[in-house]
């Protein structure tokens, strides 16, 4: 659905390099997260997929059209939701995308929209002023804009910033009903959390390269060697009781509360130790890493 091949990209101006030989192939269907710091490339990558910004070279087919040659065919297929808010306030949002269908050659797609108004929590703001919204309404909106059109894959830069939470929950959903339809969805997100809860795949931009591309599951099971025990005890505790387990760089917290770093083959190891010591503990809690444990290793190298 979407291939990109040795992509490169320099800014004459500053003659900074923005991206470097990415390469990159997601097929129909995938959920895809594509994550990064600030100014790693995600929006220089984004932009060129839109034709708002010319790569250097390499080369890109959106659905089998290929950008250079056949702009306008790819621009049918994919639907991007901006990070900036970008749409002429003075029109109500039925209006928008009204005018946004026509654009694509839509011009019979009241039913469609108000489809969309339905689910993304917005009919009773489609005579609305775009410029009466609220946040959260405004980043529902351009989602509706981008999807107007019916593409193939939608690419969602940051959508739910400056978003609440029990909203960002809502729209999780509707994100999942889109990929349970068989869209192909490209996400790029700061909320690393909700990377984990929606997308199978996984891809890491740093300085403008992939410095990691891996289903999730993949990554979480490679890197998540190490888990966090906690046990609750029912007397005081001090870190001196714990010197036969200072391997594991024991810490006391809340008094009867002992947490311990250790690599998850040595569980056992660990908890036998402790019965061994008389030590009888109450509870017990694992903890293992999640997916930004794992996001801050790769791009710290």
């Amino acid at each position: 659905m979407l291939k990109i091949k040795n992509l490169s990209k320099t800014y004459v101006k500053n003659q900074k390099e923005a991206l470097k030989n990415v390469n990159l192939n997601i097929t129909q269907g995938e959920f895809t997260a594509l994550l990064g710091q600030n100014g790693a490339g995600k929006t220089t990558l984004i932009n060129i997929l839109a034709g708002n910004v010319k790569k250097t070279y390499g080369e890109i087919q959106i659905g089998g059209y290929d950008l250079d040659k056949q702009e306008l065919e790819t621009k049918k297929i994919i639907g991007i939701v901006p990070q900036e808010i970008a749409y002429d306030p003075a029109f109500t949002v039925e209006e928008i995308l009204t005018k946004q269908s026509g654009y694509f050659g839509f011009k019979n797609n009241k039913e469609y929209i108000d489809e969309l108004l339905e689910a993304l929590a917005l009919k009773d703001k489609k005579k609305a002023y775009g410029r009466a919204l609220s946040g959260g309404m405004k980043r529902r909106l351009l989602i509706a804009k981008a999807l107007v059109h019916k593409p193939k894959i939608l690419i969602l830069d940051e959508p739910t910033a400056g978003v609440d939470i029990e909203l960002r929950h809502t729209m999780y959903e509707f994100l999942k009903k889109l990929h349970n339809t068989g869209m192909t969805l490209i996400l790029t997100t700061h909320y690393i959390e909700e990377a984990e809860k929606l997308c199978k795949r996984v891809v890491v931009i740093n300085e403008g390269a992939i410095i990691a591309d891996a289903p999730k599951d993949k990554l979480l099971k490679d890197f998540s060697k190490e888990i966090k025990v906690e046990l609750l005890f029912d007397w005081d505790l001090d870190v001196a009781d714990f010197v036969f387990l200072r391997e594991y760089h024991p810490k006391v917290k809340e008094k009867r509360k002992v947490s311990f770093k250790i690599d998850k083959d040595d569980l056992a190891k660990v908890l036998e130790r402790i019965t061994q010591n008389n030590m009888k503990f109450v509870d017990l809690n694992i903890e293992k890493q999640k997916l930004e444990d794992i996001y801050l290793q790769l791009i710290r190298g």
